[in-house]
């Protein structure tokens, strides 16, 4: 039996299915077997094999975090989720610079079951990046005027970078799920991630689910690479 802070770990952890097919999804979940029982279905994998293989992992019993980061016209939106939810899955992103009459249908759409979820700044792009696109101010401030809009709204959490979650916590308090990407053990290469932190680091400033990607699907052995991710989500020592 893994050790109880082991296994509330393990239903923080959610590994991020950012495969080609539904082939290289199974074989990647055989491979991790019961380390990992949340996984994440983003833009490729849902364009590749769309609802009908999300249905099927919720049938599996497996958690799914739909990650499709949605943003269009308040009708549009709201049509999409109420498909969601007859797919089974967990929680769903909108972008929350869609606005509030955007994120007010989305959370109505969901129903007290589905967790909406508003994404903020996503973790490529730099402070730099942001004043191209016309957001004056630091990083940090607007994650925290879009996640005010987005409580406003009645989203139930968040998705920010590892660098914004203490900001956020101390913000919003422990009502607000915050779930993080952008994060990397040690060992593990950057890639194109910006604001980053390790599993450990996350943990501690509060974050409620770490997404984690091409340190676990890139790996020789995905199990245990899940298994090292755990070992430091647990070590808050």
């Amino acid at each position: 039996m893994p050790i109880p802070a082991l296994q509330e770990m393990r239903e923080r952890l959610i590994v991020a299915l950012d495969v080609s097919n539904a082939k290289a999804a199974h074989d990647l979940m055989r491979r991790i077997g019961d380390g990992a029982v949340f996984y994440k279905v983003g833009l490729q994998l849902f364009t590749s094999e769309g609802p009908g293989f999300v249905a099927e992992l919720t049938r599996s019993g497996r958690k799914v975090f739909l990650d499709l980061k949605l943003h269009d016209i308040p009708n549009t939106v709201a049509h999409a989720i109420q498909s969601a939810r007859g797919l089974g899955v967990s929680m769903l992103t909108v972008h929350a610079s869609g606005g509030a009459e955007m994120l007010k249908a989305a959370v109505e759409a969901a129903g007290p079951q589905l967790i909406v979820l508003a994404v903020t700044v996503l973790t490529s792009l730099t402070e730099q990046r942001l004043q191209e696109i016309g957001v004056l101010g630091g990083t940090t401030d607007q994650v925290l005027r879009l996640a005010a809009l987005a409580q406003t709204a009645g989203c139930r959490g968040v998705v920010a970078s590892p660098q914004e979650v203490s900001p956020l916590r101390q913000a919003f308090g422990d009502g607000l799920v915050i779930v993080s990407p952008g994060i990397r053990p040690s060992s593990a290469d950057k890639n194109d991630q910006q604001r980053i932190a390790t599993p450990r680091e996350a943990i501690r400033a509060g974050a409620n689910h770490l997404v984690v990607g091409r340190p676990i699907t890139d790996a020789n052995h995905p199990a245990q690479a899940v298994e090292a991710i755990l070992a430091e989500m647990s070590n808050q020592h």
